[in-house]
């Protein structure tokens, strides 16, 4: 187990991860807000969903989950469908200019970590990958252990 110390940098560098974070952002299309991207990039990603398995992968409440949608929507990103099953549902899907969208922005971030990344070997980005991989992982379980001082 790692050091006290060694927890207290890395929470440290959490917080400076925000600058990369922003960073990312400013590749997004100017019509194209960090929700907005998030929505396109699940849905490419998982498939057809209901709004509400959205909102559970987004890690956020329904209307905010909403207002995504709508923004998305709106600009034909995306398709709202009645659900089979629940008429009162609708399910989400890409279009084929959503698909269009989640390429030009997979393009762009792509771009970005390549220039920023350029100094770094294939072995260090695939160590990178991995850990950051095992990190959320970790994260996912969503277990809340107790915490002690």
């Amino acid at each position: 187990m790692a050091e006290q110390a060694q927890y207290e940098e890395l929470v440290r560098q959490f917080s400076a991860f925000g600058a990369v974070k922003r960073e990312m952002g400013r590749t997004l299309p100017s019509d194209c807000p960090a929700g907005s991207a998030a929505v396109l990039t699940l849905l490419a990603r998982h498939g057809e969903m209901r709004m509400s398995r959205l909102a559970e992968l987004l890690a956020v409440d329904m209307s905010v989950t909403s207002r995504h949608v709508a923004h998305v929507a709106e600009r034909g990103w995306i398709e709202r469908s009645p659900d089979p099953a629940d008429k009162r549902s609708r399910i989400l899907l890409l279009t084929p200019a959503g698909e269009d969208r989640v390429r030009e922005m997979s393009r762009r971030t792509t771009q970005l970590l390549a220039e920023r990344l350029s100094d770094w070997t294939d072995d260090e980005v695939a160590q990178l990958t991995r850990l950051m991989t095992r990190l959320r992982a970790s994260f996912d379980d969503c277990r809340t252990p107790a915490i002690t001082q």
